[in-house]
């Protein structure tokens, strides 16, 4: 690292544009379900909706538009009465989720590490409160006559 800089001689800052968009996508509430459920081939929206619990109808409409502009979800209408519409996750798409699939283990595999951490700075914090808290405030605090 040069003085003054911030990152790394060997990362250009395209690089960290680039990183953050494909974590916009990795990192969105919905969208590697998305991709996911549409790896297996073609999906119709209805079935999207059903395989993926808690989605609402309009962020899975918004998230497939996000997904189909970015170039991850091909949107296929098909000219019948009504209109069929389905599905698919590009090759794109299936070489982002299938780099997922390390983190996902990672994360999976050192959940209750994290869960633990979290608890233990939380532990740490509330006594730290405690002793920033006035001894007068403490007192008033205490139910017991």
């Amino acid at each position: 690292m040069t003085a003054g800089s911030r990152l790394p001689d060997d990362v250009e800052p395209d690089t960290c544009a680039a990183f953050r968009d494909a974590l916009d996508r990795v990192g969105s509430k919905w969208g590697i379900a998305i991709i996911a459920a549409a790896s297996d081939g073609p999906i119709r929206f209805a079935e999207l909706h059903r395989s993926i619990p808690g989605i609402s109808r309009r962020m899975l409409t918004l998230t497939l538009r996000t997904l189909e502009r970015d170039g991850l979800i091909t949107r296929t209408v098909h000219p019948t009465v009504p209109p069929q519409v389905e599905y698919t996750a590009t090759a794109l798409a299936e070489e982002l989720y299938a780099s997922t699939r390390a983190l996902s283990a990672w994360a999976e595999n050192n959940h209750a590490k994290i869960a633990a951490a979290r608890a233990a700075y939380d532990g740490n914090e509330a006594a730290r409160q405690e002793e920033h808290t006035a001894p007068e405030a403490r007192v008033r605090a205490d139910p017991r006559p």
